[in-house]
């Protein structure tokens, strides 16, 4: 049991640096973007809102990553994914980690 708690550890190391190598090609691509594919919002920015929002839950975005903040917060403010956040919120208690995810911009 103990090597399978090692490893459990290891794992969840292993994918938060995951997220950070990620983090930092969107903070590259987002530098000089206002959206995933360029100056239009598209069907792009919609499939990376959640996966971003739950990610920065998990592991939250540094001051290094001004760009990808910055995009997280435009896609917080699209009226369309505000309100599906408005109505996961009675859900987030469910979230399976101690932190869980707020509905708060990214700093």
């Amino acid at each position: 049991m103990h090597d399978e708690s090692q490893q459990a550890l290891v794992g969840v190391a292993q994918a938060r640096g995951q997220l950070r190598e990620a983090y930092e090609l969107i903070e590259q691509a987002m530098a000089n973007a206002s959206w995933a594919t360029g100056d239009d919002f598209t069907l792009a920015d919609c499939a990376a809102a959640p996966a971003l929002f739950y990610a920065n839950t998990v592991e939250p975005l540094e001051s290094g990553h001004g760009n990808v903040a910055a995009y997280l917060k435009r896609l917080m403010e699209r009226p369309s994914f505000a309100r599906v956040l408005r109505e996961a919120e009675p859900y987030f208690d469910l979230f399976p980690m101690d932190k869980k995810p707020t509905i708060a911009p990214p700093a």
